[in-house]
Order: structure tokens, then sequence, then C-alpha cells
């Protein structure tokens, strides 16, 4: 049913790969990603500095507050401003960069690092900066997932992120194939229990925009349901939504579950709603009765099944 591509179109910052591409001539390369998502995601490396003509080795660089605001200068010499050269190389990118369905970032680096990246004023150094060409991505692309290596290691921030490019990629399958308002609700029954994990109001919204889609306007909804899922999706799913959703799913096995079934199941969603149990858990206790009692609509969400297997992080309390 849920059928997943090979492999997703991913940027990703040179050096997580193990290129060669630091300031020092070294690398930093992430096993869980070159390994793990490697096998699913066609990463598309890049490194701004690189690209922008700056050598390997080269002097490292750094965040500063100047007269002329905060710009990327070199650190042994702030009269060498880099500024420009990151951004104009940023700038030409963007047709590669339109295909992609996500984006992973080196964290803490001046050019590619999504947060707290370090802005000195004189000799004090502030965490509140983002990497040029990360600031780039997000302002030009702020729909597209985007996460740093180090922060892929929180369980549920990694979640979210490859949930998102999964959702991604499938939305733009549905925009390349010239969407309908049937395909648009098709596509928003499919997603609906995930939006509902991630934000209640927000999901209840996108399924009035999907229900007021025809063939007059559909080029117009698009773009903006589009816009609102990805932003439903970027907040973290919380325990309480995923309990919502879980007893939701549990609706449509009412009439078939046995009393001690429906005791059991019921009382693994209240362990998981206390942190006693895992996500997991109650998904795959719901997955044993759906196949017994299959469902159209619950057999084509995406809900229990967002990606492949063996991505999933949905075994962490």
């Amino acid at each position: 049913m849920n059928s997943h591509p090979l492999k997703i179109p991913v940027g990703i910052s040179s050096c997580l790969l193990g290129e060669a591409v630091r300031y020092d001539g070294g690398h930093k390369s992430n096993d869980y990603v070159r390994k793990t998502l490697g096998e699913y995601f066609q990463f598309v490396p890049f490194c701004p500095e690189v690209e922008s003509g700056m050598g390997t080795p080269r002097p490292p660089i750094q965040l500063r507050h100047t007269g002329l605001g905060i710009r990327c200068v070199v650190v042994k010499d702030h009269t060498v401003d880099v500024t420009n050269s990151l951004t104009s190389c940023a700038a030409k990118q963007h047709d590669w960069l339109a295909g992609l369905c996500g984006y992973i970032l080196k964290k803490d680096s001046p050019s590619c690092g999504m947060e707290r990246v370090k802005i000195y004023r004189n000799d004090f150094a502030e965490r509140n900066g983002t990497g040029l060409f990360a600031q780039h991505l997000k302002t030009h692309f702020p729909l597209l997932p985007m996460e740093e290596e180090g922060r892929l290691g929180d369980p549920r921030l990694r979640e979210n992120f490859i949930q998102r490019v999964y959702v991604m990629y499938r939305w733009k399958q549905l925009n390349e194939a010239s969407a309908t308002p049937r395909a648009l609700t098709e596509f928003h029954a499919r997603h609906k229990l995930i939006a509902m994990s991630h934000d209640q109001n927000s999901a209840r919204e996108l399924g009035r925009l999907a229900a007021s889609a025809d063939k007059k306007n559909i080029h117009q909804i698009l773009p903006v349901y589009g816009a609102q899922l990805m932003l439903c999706l970027k907040k973290t799913a919380t325990p309480g939504n995923h309990v919502n959703v879980l007893q939701h799913i549990q609706g449509y096995l009412k009439k078939s579950l046995e009393s001690d079934d429906k005791a059991e199941l019921c009382e693994t969603i209240e362990r998981y709603r206390l942190g006693q149990l895992p996500l997991i858990v109650p998904i795959t206790l719901l997955r044993h009765h759906f196949r017994r009692q299959p469902d159209p609509f619950i057999e084509q969400s995406y809900y229990m099944t967002p990606y492949p297997q063996e991505l999933t992080v949905l075994n962490e309390i």
C-alpha cells in the first residue's frame, strides 16, 4: 500500500558525507546520516565556502557585528569580508535547491549553521545567529524541511524531520502530476491523521481548504494548502495529540473489537499517554487489529506507516 521511493533528493553539507572541505582540510562525517539516511535519501552535497571560491584548507571565518551590520569575516583578519561572495554563491543555486525535499546542515557553521551560531561583538560571542547559506535557505525555501546533524540525535526532532521529508516528496509528486480537486482531497485524507498529531486546529483548516477546492480555484488552493501543511508538520507532534489520533483510529474498530481486545487497546494507549510505552506499541497493536478487520480509510492513511520501517524511531519513549 504505502510505497516509498528508493531515493529522495536531500541537500547536505558536504563535510557530513566525509568530503574534506572543512577550513582545516578535514571533514565531519556522520555515520547515521551516511549509512542509515543514505539508504533512502539521494544526498546532494554542497559546501558554500568552497563553492564561493575559498580554498581548502583556508582561514576560518566567523559572523561578527560590524558598522555594516552582521558580516562574515576571517577570524584573524576582520578586514577580509567574505559575506558578499557567500551570499552571491547561494543565490546562484536556486534551480537545484528547488528540486530538494529536505536539507541537512552542519551545526555551528558560520555558513551552514541553522541556529545558535556564534556572532561576535568585540571579544564576546552570542549564540543567536544563523549561517549565511542556511539563512538563504530559510528565506527563499521557507517550507523546505531543514535540520542540523546534531539535532538529529533527538528522537522527536529526527522523527519530525524524516516525516516532513517524505510528506514533501509526496506533495511535490502531487503538484508535478497537475493536481485535481479530487487528487488534493485524496492526498489530504491520507495525511489527515499525521496533521492531527501535530496540530488539531491546523488539521481542521487543511480539511476545509481541501474541501473548498474546485476546478476554478485549484491552482490558488494548492500553494496555500501546501504552505499550511508544511507549517503544521514543522510543529513537533506531542503525546497528547498522538493519543487523540490513536483514539480516533480506535473508533474505526468499535463494532469489530471484542471487549477484552478493546480493554487491552485502551490500556495500551493509556500507558503510552503516561510515558510507560513507546508509540510503536499501540500502533503495532492497531495494525494487528486492522489486518483482521481492514478499513479503507485507515488502510490508505500514512499515519501508521509514514516512511520505511527501517527509519522508524517510534521505539523511543
